[in-house]
């Protein structure tokens, strides 16, 4: 496992932080497929994106977590800015640094991610074709969860005044006021609508998986990109390598993963569902983690 820091070529003068797990073999002579990991909306490396990274290493993949710009240890103001578009253009950033690493097969690159992260990864794959095979575990779609609601309950006009509330906090923003914020998961138990999402407030904000470069909160501005963005944009004409979504059949965001089922072009899909996990459960589950591996590292083995 190494810790490393390369500049993110999409010209934001941004330095991505990252940790590169190696297969226990590791020969630096010789090249090995990789995948890039994405951690979710509010999350960091240190989380259950390293968590999948390690266990892909264990499977013979250099497998790299990041943060993602603004976020974590990576650079970038303001700070826990949450902009899906430079959250997919990330990804390719780290694509680019792997590429000048000699132990990394250019042209056996994975990508894969949980939450918000996956909706990323997937949008990154329809722009960029460097990525072979990709890989989602309780994949959110960020600006159909932010537009429709945690369990696709809510119409997309009813989200104007989210719009609204970002573009105010911008305005807030440039009159020199402190960064408006708002919440990526529950910052209080009360504040949770249902247990799942209570979950999410334990994972982020208690001894489970509470980290100091993790507070929990995007910047209100945030809300002008991420209510308008759809991940899966043109998916049905342009995401047509291998595609296959880990889902608990318990979990409210269920929805968004069968979303991408059908309107991917991918011919070689699949979904692999965890029976009786939610949502939050294959962030951490020793299990459920293990029932996921057992067919992502097999899927990236065939794929990439």
């Amino acid at each position: 496992m190494k810790k490393v820091t390369f500049p993110n070529t999409n010209g934001l003068d941004i330095s991505l932080a990252g940790v590169i797990n190696f297969p226990a073999d590791f020969n630096e002579s010789t090249t090995y497929p990789a995948v890039v990991v994405s951690h979710p909306g509010g999350g960091v490396k240190e989380q259950t994106s390293g968590t999948y990274a390690k266990r892909l290493a264990e499977h013979g993949f250099i497998a790299i977590a990041f943060d993602a710009s603004y976020q974590g240890e990576s650079t970038g103001m303001p700070r826990q800015t949450e902009n899906p578009h430079v959250r997919t253009e990330d990804v390719s950033a780290v694509i680019d640094y792997l590429t000048t690493l000699s132990y990394v097969d250019n042209n056996r690159i994975g990508a894969m991610g949980i939450c918000a992260g996956g909706g990323y990864t997937a949008n990154a794959a329809i722009n960029d074709r460097r990525i072979k095979a990709v890989a989602t575990v309780s994949m959110v779609n960020i600006g159909q969860m932010f537009r429709n609601g945690w369990e696709n309950n809510v119409k997309d006009s009813d989200a104007i005044p989210y719009i609204q509330a970002g573009s105010d906090a911008r305005t807030s923003d440039a009159s020199g006021a402190e960064i408006a914020t708002i919440p990526m998961a529950p910052l209080k138990e009360e504040d949770a609508p249902n247990e799942e999402l209570r979950q999410a407030w334990e994972y982020y904000h208690t001894e489970r998986a509470a980290c100091p470069t993790a507070p929990g909160f995007a910047t209100a501005r945030s809300l002008n990109q991420i209510i308008t963005y759809d991940a899966f944009f043109k998916a049905e004409a342009f995401l047509t390598q291998p595609l296959l979504l880990v889902v608990g059949s318990d979990a409210g965001s269920k929805w968004m993963s069968d979303d991408l089922m059908q309107r991917a072009a991918s011919e070689d899909k699949h979904m692999h569902i965890v029976d009786g996990a939610n949502h939050m459960h294959l962030y951490d589950g020793e299990q459920e983690i293990t029932s996921a591996i057992s067919a992502i590292a097999p899927f990236f083995q065939r794929t990439i």
